[in-house]
């Protein structure tokens, strides 16, 4: 739709600009949620951009790993130190949002653990990830990434980065799953508010969004995500955290009745 912007003389995508706003957003509301409920904002405000790190790395790390035949092959064939780079680069130069999670999930519990706060701050860490997640998908819609299939009912891009996408008309998944991530925040944010099923909001956010992403996938367009088995990368991710998510609440479950 609207790939790139100039601003100021120099031009930034559309992505670039709605993760942006997402990330001061996300910043904000957490800042001062925070401060609302008597905890420590600074502490918020801190494993928040610490978990900006984590997503980032985790996000290119688990593209390279969905490109890693490209990566095998460039780096096979190239024979100058500018020529792996180069390969590097474009093997390493997107993002996935699995990998992004699990890097920003890792980040912040590990710095939970070691200032040793309450379940309350594991609970507002992961109201934060819908909320970002929104505008991060209003990006890819305004890019032209992350692509729906054919669809007589959908829109054209014309001037996306990718190809691909151009010239055929397109389901618009990725305003789907910004509905849906919209949605999802409210209803955490509902019981996160009302300290409603309190430690269980990860629990909740890791049934409700792996679900929908397997569901959604079929709609994806885009075939550079890896594809094994009949199943993209992400819709084994997502199996492999129900799976995981499962066994945790079990066990959880097992441990209060236990306890009683």
């Amino acid at each position: 739709m609207i790939p790139n912007f100039d601003i100021l003389g120099r031009t930034f995508s559309a992505y670039q600009l709605a993760s942006l706003v997402g990330i001061l957003v996300m910043i904000y509301f957490g800042y001062r949620t925070a401060d609302r409920r008597g905890m420590d904002p600074i502490a918020v405000l801190n494993m928040t951009l610490l978990g900006f790190i984590g997503m980032y790395v985790g996000g290119k790390l688990l593209y390279g790993l969905t490109n890693l035949s490209y990566l095998q092959e460039g780096l096979a064939e190239a024979t100058s130190f500018k020529a792996r780079f180069v390969v590097l680069v474009k093997g390493f130069g997107g993002m996935v949002f699995y990998g992004g999670l699990l890097g920003a999930m890792a980040v912040y519990a590990f710095c939970v653990r070691r200032k040793r706060l309450s379940v309350e701050y594991i609970d507002l860490g992961i109201l934060l990830v819908p909320l970002f997640h929104f505008f991060g998908r209003i990006g890819c819609f305004l890019g032209g990434c992350c692509y729906g299939i054919e669809c007589k009912f959908g829109i054209t891009y014309h001037h996306s980065d990718i190809p691909q996408a151009n010239g055929v008309p397109r389901l618009p998944v990725q305003l789907l799953e910004a509905a849906f991530n919209l949605v999802l925040f409210f209803v955490l944010y509902g019981f996160f508010r009302k300290k409603k099923h309190s430690s269980w909001l990860l629990s909740i956010y890791l049934y409700a969004y792996p679900i929908f992403r397997f569901v959604i996938e079929f709609f994806r367009g885009d075939a550079h995500r890896g594809i094994y088995g009949g199943l993209s990368t992400s819709q084994w991710v997502s199996l492999a955290l129900l799976l995981v998510n499962t066994v945790v609440v079990l066990r959880r479950i097992c441990l209060q009745k236990t306890s009683r």
